[in-house]
């Protein structure tokens, strides 16, 4: 594992802590779908990307799903962060948007290490700051913008976690991201290949220009 997390993380981490970090994670492969993290569950562990890409959500009060952000490699998640250090339920829901390899800390670790390796601690700060901006960002989608400008952001970020510009998607599968109907995507996805930003097939778009 030490040799994996020095081509991940070797550029952030000091060897001492890609050591310890080998020592205590737990590596785990999840199959695309995949629920990581459910709504009010406790979280013991910090997750990772070392591989493919993750989409956090959260529920409303009618219990539907929205969509914050991605995760891709390299990434760790605030949500889980802010959770373990107030020990409280998660209020989101984490999916893997691909096939995902991830390294497992445990949470004891996480605080462990903010006063014990610098690099770790920024490593956290920026984190988690990232993640904020992104939050931040989908609350400015929801509020200013309206669908068709949110629905094309979110193909573009898809295929950009993917690292493909072909995203193989259903119109329902948007429709509950978006939090909207599928009669409503079906219709802005049409306008949007109409306007040449996007190629449909069949559970299949193309993003033209990413």
């Amino acid at each position: 594992m030490y040799k994996q997390l020095e081509t991940y993380y070797g550029y952030l981490f000091e060897p001492i802590l890609l050591k310890e970090i080998s020592e205590v994670a737990i590596e785990k492969h999840i199959e695309e779908g995949d629920e990581i993290i459910g709504i009010g569950s406790y979280i013991k562990y910090i997750p990772l990307i070392l591989d493919g890409a993750i989409k956090v959500l959260r529920n409303d009060s009618q219990g539907d799903d929205l969509l914050l952000y991605f995760l891709e490699k390299g990434d760790t998640c605030a949500m889980t962060m802010a959770c373990c250090m107030g020990r409280k339920k998660s209020e989101i829901k984490a999916v893997a948007e691909t096939p995902c390899s991830l390294l497992l800390i445990p949470v004891e670790y996480m605080m462990r290490w903010m006063s014990k390796y610098p690099t770790w601690q920024q490593f956290i700060l920026q984190s988690y700051q990232d993640r904020m901006s992104e939050m931040l960002e989908a609350i400015d989608t929801l509020a200013f913008s309206n669908l068709d400008s949110r629905l094309l952001k979110y193909l573009k970020d898809k295929a950009m976690v993917n690292r493909n510009e072909e995203i193989q998607v259903t119109h329902s599968e948007i429709a509950n991201d978006l939090h909207t109907s599928r009669v409503v995507v079906s219709r802005l996805l049409k306008s949007l290949e109409l306007k040449e930003e996007i190629k449909l097939n069949r559970n299949q778009i193309t993003v033209l220009n990413l």
